[in-house]
C-alpha cells in the first residue's frame, strides 16, 4: 500500500501541486507581463520572460483612446441587473421547492435543471426569435432576460439545497407566534441565508460578465456592447491584432470580479459549503 506520509509521497504530491499551480497561474503571469511590454518587445520572435522596459502605454491607450470604460459600464449594468434578478427569483423558487409540498413540485424543479443539459448555443436558437418577436433584440433588457436561462436553474438548486437544511422547528415556532409565512421568510430565513445568497449573486454575475456568445449575438450596437465582444472586436479582428492592448484591457476587465471576491470571499466560502453537512 502507498504510504501517504512517506517522503516519496510528499515529493509526488508537491510536484503535482507545483504542476497544477503552474498550469493555472502561468497564463495569468503571461497576461500581466505582456500587458507591460512595448510593441517592439511584444512581437519579438523569441519572447522575453520579463519585460525589459516595462510600460503602461497599453493601459493608457485602453482608457483614453478606446471604449473600455463604456464596455465596462454596459457589463456592470447587464451583469448586475441579471445577478439581482436571478438572485431574487432563485430565493423565492428555492424556498418554495424546499419548504412547501404541492403537486408538480419535483417535476418543475427537474424541468428547470434539464435546461442545463443543452448547449447554450442550442438554446440561443430558440431565444433569438423570441427576443425578435418581443422587440428585445439589441437591447440590454433582452440580454439580461436571456441570462436567466443558464443562471437561474443552478442558482435555484443551490438555494434549495440550503433552505432544505433550515430547521422546520424554527419556522413552526415563528408561525405559532402568529407570524405569516412571508414575514417568517423575510425576517428569519433570509437574514440567516446571506452566505448562499451572496454565492448565487456572484455565480450569476460571473456568468453574465464572462458571456461572449449571447452578448455578441443579441447586441449589435457598439454603444450597447459588453466587455467580451467589445474587447474582441476592438483588439482582435480581421484587420487588427493588438495583443498588448488586449492584454491590458483584459486585466482591467477582470478587476470587478477580483474586487468582488476580495470583499465577499468569506460569504462565498460559507455559501459553497452551506447545506453540505446537516
Amino acid at each position: 500500500m502507498f504510504d501517504l506520509s512517506s517522503t516519496s509521497a510528499k515529493v509526488v504530491f508537491g510536484l503535482a501541486l507545483a504542476f497544477i499551480g503552474f498550469f493555472l497561474f502561468f497564463p495569468l503571469y503571461w497576461l500581466v507581463i505582456s500587458s507591460l511590454k512595448g510593441n517592439a518587445e511584444l512581437y519579438q520572435i523569441i519572447p522575453t520572460p520579463v519585460p525589459v522596459m516595462p510600460t503602461i502605454e497599453h493601459f493608457v491607450a485602453a482608457i483614453t483612446r478606446g471604449k473600455l470604460p463604456m464596455y465596462l459600464l454596459n457589463s456592470l449594468i447587464t451583469s448586475g441587473a441579471s445577478a439581482v434578478l436571478v438572485s431574487v427569483l432563485a430565493i423565492y423558487a428555492g424556498y418554495s421547492f424546499a419548504k412547501y409540498r404541492y403537486f408538480g413540485r419535483q417535476p418543475v424543479m427537474l424541468f428547470m435543471l434539464s435546461a442545463q443539459m443543452f448547449p447554450f448555443g442550442l438554446l440561443l436558437i430558440s431565444i433569438y426569435p423570441m427576443m425578435s418577436s418581443l422587440n428585445l433584440l439589441d437591447t440590454q433588457l433582452g440580454l439580461i432576460l436571456s441570462y436567466l436561462v443558464f443562471a437561474l436553474p443552478v442558482s435555484t438548486y443551490m438555494l434549495y439545497s440550503y433552505f432544505a437544511q433550515v430547521p422546520d422547528e424554527l419556522i413552526d415556532a415563528a408561525r405559532a407566534d402568529g407570524a405569516s409565512d412571508l414575514r417568517i421568510f423575510h425576517t428569519i430565513v433570509i437574514p440567516i441565508s446571506i452566505p448562499p445568497i451572496v454565492t448565487v449573486f456572484l455565480y450569476s454575475f460571473m456568468w453574465s460578465w464572462n458571456d461572449l456568445l449571447y452578448s455578441m449575438t443579441l447586441i449589435v450596437s457598439d454603444d450597447k456592447r459588453t466587455i467580451g465582444p467589445g474587447l474582441l472586436l476592438t483588439y482582435l479582428n480581421e484587420v487588427n491584432s493588438d495583443w498588448g492592448g488586449a492584454m491590458a484591457a483584459s486585466l482591467m476587465a477582470s478587476a470587478p470580479i477580483v474586487i468582488a471576491f476580495m470583499f465577499l470571499q468569506r460569504y462565498f466560502i460559507q455559501g459553497v459549503t452551506a447545506g453540505a453537512v446537516k
